[in-house]
Order: C-alpha cells, then structure tokens, then sequence
C-alpha cells in the first residue's frame, strides 16, 4: 500500500490509524442496533422496567457520544493527515525529478508532468481521504459483526452473507476494463491539455495568420473527446457498481425468506427475526458505500501507475565529492544515443583545455548542444568517457557536478520575479552588491535602470517584460555572478545586436582567464577569437584545431566563414 500509493513512512502508519478510525466509526453506528435489539425483547414481554429505562436513557446518550466521538476521530485522522501527507507526496514527486535524467523528460510534455503532480496526486489525495480507509474499515467492522453472527444463528446469517462476495466480485471484474477506460481518457485528457497550453503559448502566432478559428476547431475536438469520454466512464462505472449494489439488496430478501421459514418452523424467536433484518439492513448501509469505494480505488491504478513511473526511474547518481586536477574537459571516444536509438554522437574525441575558449560549430543537427549537455552530465553516455580534470563525469552526483559550470541557455528562463533575484539564481548567498555586480559585466544596467522600480522591478512570466536581449543579458549575468570555473555558452549571444554582442565578448574575455570555456555559435565572428575550434558534423569531429589552422586547412570551417560572408553582404533586391 505505501508503494502502491506513494505514501512516506510516517504516511502509512496516519493510514493504518485512518482505517482504525473508520473500523471504529462503523461499530459506533452498529450499537443503536444492540440497544434496540434489548429494548425489542423486552417490550415483546409486555414489560419495560423502570431500571431498564435508565438504562436506555444512559445508553442512547453514549451511542451519540461514540458516534460523535468516532466521527471526529474518523475526520482528523483522514482528512488532517491525509493533506499533510499530500503535500509530502508532491515534495517527494518534486524531489524525484531533480534526479532522473533529461532523456526523461524528452519523452514527457509539461503538460502530462503538470497532471501527474497537480490532478493525479489529488485523485490519491481523494482516494486516501475517503476511499480507502472507509472500504477496508468497513469490511473489517462488516468481517466482525458476520462471525458474530454465524456464532447466533449461522443459517440467517448465511442469507445474510452471500451477496457480499458476488457484489465485490463483479466491481472486481470491471478492474480490466476500466484500466483500458481510464488510460484512453488519460491520454484524451493530457491531449486536451496540450491543446489549451499550446493555444495559450502560440496565440501571437495564431492571430498574426488568422488560424484562430481552426485551432480552436481543433482543440473543441479534444475538449468534445474529453466530455464524451467522461460521460462513457461513468455509464460504465456504474453498471458495474449499480448492479453490485442491487445484488447487495437481495442479501434483505433472503432473510425475510429465510427467517420467515425457521420462524414458522419455530427454530427461532420473532426478536432474533427481528434484529437479523435490523442489522442486515444498518450493515449493508456501509457496503454500499463500500462498492463506489472500491470502484473508485479501481480508477486510481492509473494514477498510480503514473506516479510510480516517475518514482521507480533510475536515478543519477555518484559521489558527492569531487577529485578533479583542473578543469580540463576530455571527450575520449563518446558515443550517445538517444531513446529512440538513432545514433548523435559516434566516436567524439577532443580536449577542451582551462584557460583557453572552446567553440562547437558545424551544421544544424551535428551534435554541437549534445556535446555540451553531456560535459555538464544532463544525459549519460553510451560509450567512451568524459573527464573533467582526469575525474570521470559519470561517477559524479549531477548537481554537485554542476556546481563547477556556469551555463547560458539558448532559450533563457526567467522567473516572475524582480531583476535582482533573477540574477541572484546564479548563487543564491550572494549579496545585492555582487548581483549588481554581475549585472554590470553583463551590461544589464543600461536597460536596468529604465525599469520602474530598477533591480526590483517585476519582469513577468518568463521574463514578459523584457526583450530578446535583455532577457539573455540577465541569464549571462547569472553565469559571471556564479563565477564557476567551467563556462557553457550555448548560442549565448544570439539575441544581441553587433554593438552589444561586442561588448559582451569583451566582457567575457575578462571572466575567463584560467577557466574552461565551450562556446556553441553559428556566427563565425563570435568563434574567431577563440583557441581551439570543434567542428561537429553528423555525430562526429570532422574538424580541430585552432582557426588560423582551419582556414589553411580550407575545410568545413573555412566554408562556413565564406557562406557567412555572402550572408552578410546579403541585402533586399
């Protein structure tokens, strides 16, 4: 069950005393039967007496003090517990994907994640507060309160019994069905997802291209998927359970039937008649809450096996302390594939030296962003090594790792912050002072100080706020304020005009004196400056060396600052 639901230690053990509060809460309600069942005898005796009457004066009032009682037993130690316990599931799904690699998430949208942490923890969120703790305490007061009667009279309770098995057993047989159900309308629902996230993302798009009306012909579509599909679930759900339910009635008429034989036989008493068909019926009550219960914790298999998806992936993991000799990034023979197997990198062999500027160039889809994603570890190779100071990257623990590079996104990410703790992301110690600092390298004060409120002004969602450039500036203001002694530039200046991209260059000559620095650019005037040149083509280095070597070799490289050459004398007919 702790597996099976996500639950932590301390979360199974809130279980286990939820299902001894319902357990409690279902005896509380069967002792007004007992109480009747005495008051039954004594008035089919024709007597009440007056010591009786205290009795049941006395004994009503702690019938309502138990059921009180239990049920406010029952709430705090399902629902209290059951929201902490969310919480610490959710922290625990977060916790998770920090480890697992990105070919992870290559294989998973953002919207399919947002509904396995968002919805599907609140559906087990559901089923730990309600579900499962009422269905398991209701059949062990169910289990106790039958054995009872099997010891009174186990003919009546035979009547009695028999429908509780065949009414779980057909809930029981729709568990395959559902599961084929409940994974199509999974899909319909993450589809419907993408759909809205998507049109959200892309309505500039749309509009700019009239296309409004057919996406959102489209996303009716899965949104109509969704509904019809919702509506066929649920019909049927509850043809199963409706009929579990029905069957569950009959287990009454049996013991009319049956009791009403052996009365006229006279091998039992109209009160033991009486209470048998008094308890059936405040037994069968639970039940039937019991079979939607149980229904119900069918539908969540799903779910789980969503959750236990990311749960069970294999991590990352390595030693936490590092044991480098400088910071030079070797790739010895490397060899990587993605999941869906087709080969990226074949045969990758080059160093990238501290101190010196190592620029990835080559045509699109060589390789170039893979080369510098593996030297920070975001994916494990197939093959070879990659070292970093002669310490190999795969014995590493990722984020300590990380904590020797400095990296610039090609897309940048910014939060919906102010400028200042945007930057601060680089290292969260630092002081207002460094962060300004920092900003300054990056020349982010000159559109800073236009801001409203300066450093403190709100940027908006993924930085809404501010233009292509400004936003890169800031993402390189968090790699000098990080100071790391390893630089990853992947297009780091693609968003920046002439003048600015000079600037920025100049800059960064100054930040990385005695570091190592892999920079991935397609314009040849950011690569010129650099020491050593990797040219990527197809998976492999066709390429190395230094430019003036290159441009003598007249290779790939030296076609490249050509083609780039007649680009920029391009101009409108």
């Amino acid at each position: 069950m702790q597996h099976k639901y996500a639950l932590s230690e301390q979360g199974a053990k809130d279980m286990i005393k939820a299902i001894g509060a319902c357990t409690l809460a279902n005896f509380a309600q069967m002792m007004p039967v007992g109480l009747l069942y005495f008051l039954t005898c004594d008035l089919f005796n024709r007597e009440l007496p007056k010591s009786h009457i205290m009795i049941y004066v006395i004994g009503t009032i702690v019938c309502l003090l138990a059921v009180a009682g239990t049920e406010y037993l029952q709430y705090n130690a399902t629902f209290f517990s059951t929201y902490v316990e969310s919480g610490v599931r959710r922290r625990s799904l977060a916790e998770k994907l920090r480890k697992i690699p990105l070919s992870f998430f290559g294989k998973k949208d953002l919207a399919d994640l947002t509904n396995t942490i968002m919805a599907d923890c609140a559906m087990i969120e559901t089923a730990s507060s309600h579900w499962l703790p009422e269905l398991v305490g209701a059949f062990i007061a169910t289990t106790l309160v039958v054995i009872s009667l099997f010891f009174y009279e186990p003919r009546m309770a035979l009547a009695a019994v028999w429908v509780l098995p065949v009414s779980f057993i057909i809930v029981f047989t729709s568990r395959n069905v559902m599961h084929k159900v409940n994974r199509r309308g999974n899909r319909y629902r993450v589809a419907c997802l993408d759909g809205i996230q998507e049109a959200l993302e892309t309505v500039r798009d749309l509009k700019a291209y009239n296309a409004q009306d057919t996406y959102l012909e489209g996303l009716n579509k899965k949104i109509k998927a969704v509904e019809e599909h919702n509506i066929f679930s649920e019909f049927l759900n509850a043809a199963f359970v409706c009929n579990a339910q029905m069957i569950l009635k009959f287990g009454i008429g049996t013991v009319a039937i049956v009791g009403s034989t052996l009365l006229i036989k006279g091998d039992i008493n109209i009160v033991t008649f009486f209470m048998f068909l008094l308890v059936v019926s405040r037994m069968y009550e639970p039940l039937q809450i019991a079979l939607q219960n149980f229904s119900a914790l069918i539908a969540t298999d799903t779910q789980c096996e969503r959750m236990d998806e990311i749960l069970t992936h294999d991590e990352q993991i390595g030693v936490e302390k590092l044991s480098n000799n400088g910071y030079d990034i070797e790739f010895q023979n490397v060899k990587f594939a993605y999941d869906d197997g087709e080969t990226v990198l074949s045969d990758v062999s080059f160093v990238a030296k501290q101190g010196e500027v190592t620029a990835l160039i080559g045509p699109s889809g060589g390789g170039k962003t893979t080369v510098s994603r593996l030297a920070a570890r975001f994916w494990d190779i197939g093959s070879g090594r990659i070292t970093v100071g002669g310490m190999d990257v795969s014995k590493i623990d990722p984020e300590t790792l990380l904590s020797m590079y400095s990296i610039v996104f090609q897309d940048v990410t910014l939060f919906n912050n102010t400028v200042l703790e945007n930057i601060r992301i680089g290292r969260k110690d630092a002081t207002d002072e460094e962060v300004k600092k920092a900003a300054r390298l990056a020349h982010c004060e000159e559109f800073i100080e236009k801001l409203p409120d300066g450093y403190n002004t709100l940027i908006g969602e993924n930085g809404s706020e501010l233009s292509g450039g400004e936003r890169q500036r800031i993402s390189i203001a968090r790699a000098f304020l990080k100071d790391a002694p390893i630089i990853l530039m992947d297009e780091a200046t693609a968003s920046l005009d002439v003048d600015n991209e000079s600037v920025i260059q100049e800059a960064i000559s100054k930040l990385i004196k005695d570091k190592t620095v892999l920079i991935i650019a397609h314009r040849m005037r950011t690569v010129d400056g650099a020491d050593k040149i990797v040219v990527l083509k197809n998976g492999k280095v066709a390429e190395f060396g230094s430019p003036v070597k290159l441009k003598e070799e007249n290779g790939i490289y030296s076609h490249m600052i050509s083609m780039q050459m007649q680009s920029d004398n391009w101009k409108l007919a």
